[in-house]
């Protein structure tokens, strides 16, 4: 089950560029398709960040904080089977299939 609520992942919010930031990552890992979903859950037009948006968190990411150093998920597909990801150890972009299960962080435009 969820073991959070919308407020205990937006928290306060970071805003960077034309987008805000929410505070804390979802504590599980997850696949694209459920990122994807456990985003827009939140509400209000909240949703995954474009490679181009995580690219921007990860050169403000002393700014926003509280990132692992590990591979987060972006909304931008490649394919039908795969999609962007970012490593915020070292800034790059990968892309892999869909059913690997990475950190998720959520963001709106605004």
């Amino acid at each position: 089950g969820q073991t959070y609520n919308s407020y205990s992942i937006i928290g306060k919010l970071i805003k960077i560029e034309k987008f805000e930031v929410a505070q804390y990552d979802f504590p599980n890992r997850m696949n694209w398709k459920d990122a994807k979903a456990e985003c827009a859950k939140l509400g209000k037009g909240w949703r995954l960040p474009t490679k181009d948006e995580l690219n921007v968190m990860y050169k403000n990411k002393k700014k926003i904080d509280g990132f692992a150093n590990n591979y987060y998920w972006s909304s931008t597909e490649l394919d039908s089977l795969n999609a962007w990801f970012l490593y915020f150890n070292d800034g790059y972009l990968y892309y892999f299939n869909k059913y690997l299960t990475l950190y998720v962080r959520a963001v709106r435009a605004f």
